[in-house]
């Protein structure tokens, strides 16, 4: 899985710097999204500001990569408000955060999705073989403040369907292995192996009476001559 962020925060302060009319800014982020150079040029050619700020803008368009993406955007966006610099300080903290994983983090602070919507960090996730996105989603604080209660979160959307018909289409027909649920710690080590060996194993919830077949499963671990084992299921 690859994720790519982008803060809509980055824009939205260079904007409120150059006090944009909602019009333009609408047309300007349009055609940013689009990757759209000779728009933006003719864009930011008709607009009354400072000479740094539509370099700035213009700059969005290839402010798009790597780690590398952020050492960038702080030198070309160098002179930019203070929120500009804070997004890029959050972008580069959820960053650190996902590195963990072990997974690869792109940025594109053109990405301008639900921008007038999410107030922080937005994300795509992306698997191999797929052009689309399996996954988008956002931060918004003050959800709920209509109803009384202000709170910051973070959601994302997906189609079940379709990870699972990309789920199915990676294990090539092979059936998982059911494994009851118990804290036994041999039971645990050999889950942890059979998954290591690249086996799919589907612990069952607690108090669950699902058939093997019902979840998928063609074989199950259980107990034989005080060791787990695979049986059929």
């Amino acid at each position: 899985v690859r994720l790519v962020e982008d803060s809509p925060a980055v824009i939205r302060g260079l904007a409120a710097e150059a006090r944009l009319a909602d019009a333009f800014e609408g047309e300007l982020f349009e055609a940013l999204q689009r990757k759209a150079r000779s728009k933006v040029d003719s864009l930011l050619g008709m607009l009354d500001a400072a000479g740094g700020l539509k370099s700035m803008l213009a700059a969005l368009i290839d402010l798009n990569g790597g780690a590398e993406t952020l050492t960038r955007a702080r030198t070309q966006l160098k002179s930019a408000p203070k929120s500009v610099h804070d997004a890029l300080d959050n972008l580069d903290q959820v960053a650190k955060g996902v590195a963990g994983s072990g997974r690869p983090v792109n940025f594109d602070l053109a990405e301008l999705r639900g921008y007038r919507y999410y107030t922080g960090v937005v994300f795509s996730a992306f698997t191999p073989g797929q052009g689309q996105a399996v996954a988008q989603g956002g931060r918004y604080d003050g959800i709920g403040k209509a109803f009384g209660r202000a709170r910051a979160a973070t959601g994302f959307g997906t189609d079940l369907r379709r990870l699972l018909r990309l789920a199915a289409a990676e294990t090539n027909g092979r059936s998982a292995i059911l494994a009851p649920y118990d804290s036994d710690t041999a039971l645990s080590a050999a889950i942890a192996r059979l998954r290591a060996a690249g086996e799919r194993v589907i612990v069952q919830l607690p108090g669950s009476n699902a058939a093997a077949a019902a979840l998928g499963c063609d074989r199950a671990l259980g107990k034989q001559g005080g060791r787990w084992v695979v049986q059929p299921a």
